[in-house]
């Protein structure tokens, strides 16, 4: 991927002054969020903290496939317990109606999935940003008899969509998903084994291939980036596809999708609270699996080299089966939570009212709106409010709790990302998209005037993060902008706002960004209902304004 910095399309000055006003006039007309400055004697600045809500929202059944990355492995979250996740994935052909040649013998058959990786080094790769733990666990891959359908039977024109069932509600070992109608154990439908892995661990090593010559000597040598590669049996393809040539199972691609259904990627922990899982993209050109053969060439007692190719293009679901040691429920909608349960895959939002009642509401809006004399509140030429307050600048504090379990690894949280969005609409906070540092190589760096980076305090040791939104307030204020309630989740990349959406969804609460599901990490946070001896580790939102003196 290239790395793509927006330029920053700034003014000269970084904050803006206003340089002239008319004379005593209180109103707040084209300058938005710019500061005034804190000398000008017609104008004064301040601070307050709004009385927000925030409590944890369970999530169950949520959409799994159609995701632009998957994971595959055992986590371990030391606060929250483990995450087994499983991959069945249909494979699809190059081409068909294949001719392969008189006399085709298989030489191997190579499964390839890249890992997100970055070079080190010309020569050296990290998959530290995509990995989670270290340990080893048991892969497995089956041939998948389950047909997966590509549209909703009971509307074609909606694509078929996948949920989670991770509960164990049925049992702690196999695979469930559901597909809105009925329940899928997909151990059920695994017939033969493709490839067993009893010990393995994702590397960041790259692949070394050799190319030999006509005398077996080595002529080339060709290096791969970090990435799952295993050779197949290729007994098995030679069954299943060569000898398949001419027929109606690799005559098109309905044909072959219910001929050959899938692979079954299960994943299982060897010892308990170990294990690791990968994120891979099998969405990549390089995911795929290569039949290499040779076969009869048209030069008489000489064979000439050919391939067979099947990608990942088609349906891809990532079950999995969760294993909390915390009882992840509902939070308090009323009062609040004393604190807010964060964790990916099939876990725990947290959800935020920047306003407890309409009545809140409604106070904000008459003190930071000019009002006539009959208190209703004046527009401008354009239909927006004209306020008589300020917004300068508006920012969530976010606390985490110090307490939260890290095993031995120190660092577990360092890089963490909160994103945010708009529960009801299913869409990032306007602060989002006017936030111009987007970085799309390193998904760490981006966007973080909007979605800062954790920050902690050396001395206290207390870590913090910081969500803007300015804009969405001054949205509230002069364009009479939905106050939606918020949400919260991680993301191991903010800039993938794409959803999944929840079976059975509530009417203000029926997605979750797809990216939450592919992060099996979890946090803690501080509420808003905390005890009076951490009022300072409150989650508050702080809000800096600018009104005229002659408001007074």
């Amino acid at each position: 991927m290239k790395k793509t910095i927006k330029a920053l399309k700034f003014s000269a000055a970084l904050i803006l002054i206003t340089s002239s006003f008319i004379a005593c006039d209180k109103d707040f007309t084209n300058i938005d969020s710019d500061v005034i400055s804190e000398d000008n004697v017609n104008f004064k600045k301040g601070q307050e903290n709004l009385n927000i809500l925030a409590y944890s929202k369970k999530l169950k059944s949520l959409q799994i496939n159609g995701l632009n990355s998957n994971v595959l492995g055992v986590f371990h979250d030391p606060a929250f317990g483990t995450t087994t996740s499983s991959i069945v994935a249909q494979i699809v052909p190059t081409t068909y109606n294949p001719d392969f040649g008189d006399n085709p013998v298989i030489d191997s058959v190579v499964l390839k999935i890249p890992y997100y990786n970055r070079a080190i080094t010309d020569s050296t790769y990290t998959i530290s940003d995509s990995l989670y733990g270290s340990g080893e666990i048991k892969l497995s891959i089956f041939k998948n008899d389950y047909f997966l359908r590509s549209f909703n039977p009971g509307n074609i024109t909606q694509s078929q969509r996948y949920f989670s069932k991770g509960d164990k509600e049925i049992n702690a070992t196999d695979n469930f998903v559901l597909n809105g109608s009925s329940t899928i154990n997909f151990d059920e439908h695994k017939s033969e084994t493709i490839l067993e892995i009893p010990n393995f661990t994702p590397s960041a090593k790259r692949i070394k291939l050799y190319k030999f010559d006509d005398e077996g000597e080595i002529a080339d040598t060709e290096y791969l980036t970090p990435a799952l590669r295993e050779k197949l049996d290729p007994t098995f393809w030679k069954t299943t596809i060569l000898d398949k040539e001419g027929s109606t199972e690799l005559s098109s691609a309905n044909s072959f999708a219910n001929y050959f259904r899938g692979l079954y990627f299960k994943a299982e922990a060897i010892s308990p609270e170990t294990g690791s899982a990968i994120l891979i993209n099998m969405q990549s050109s390089n995911a795929n699996i290569v039949i290499y053969y040779s076969k009869d060439s048209t030069v008489e007692g000489e064979r000439t080299q050919s391939t067979y190719t099947f990608n990942f293009k088609g349906n891809i679901l990532n079950p999995m089966i969760n294993d909390f040691s915390i009882p992840l429920e509902d939070g308090n909608s009323t009062d609040g939570d004393e604190k807010v349960f964060i964790k990916g895959s099939e876990g725990s939002l947290g959800i935020v009212e920047l306003f407890k009642s309409e009545a809140e509401l409604e106070t904000f809006k008459k003190t930071y709106r000019k009002t006539d004399e009959s208190g209703e509140y004046i527009k401008d030429r354009n239909g927006e409010f004209i306020l008589k307050r300020l917004i300068n600048d508006a920012q969530l504090i976010i606390t985490e709790d110090e307490n939260i379990e890290v095993g031995e690894n120190e660092d577990f949280h360092k890089y963490d990302r909160l994103y945010v969005y708009d529960v009801k609409n299913n869409i990032p906070i306007v602060d989002y998209s006017v936030d111009p540092l987007e970085n799309t190589q390193v998904p760490f760096n981006s966007k973080i005037l909007h979605l800062g980076q954790r920050i902690t305090n050396e001395d206290s040791g207390t870590s913090k993060y910081k969500i803007r939104l300015t804009e969405h307030l001054i949205n509230v204020l002069k364009r009479d902008s939905t106050n939606n309630k918020i949400g919260l989740c991680l993301s191991t990349n903010v800039n993938y706002i794409t959803n999944s959406r929840i079976l059975n969804g509530e009417d203000d609460i029926n997605a979750v960004p797809a990216s939450s599901l592919i992060t099996p990490r979890g946090t803690v946070l501080y509420g808003t209902n905390v005890s009076s001896t951490d009022e300072n580790k409150k989650m508050k939102l702080e809000v800096y304004f600018t009104e005229s003196k002659l408001n007074e």
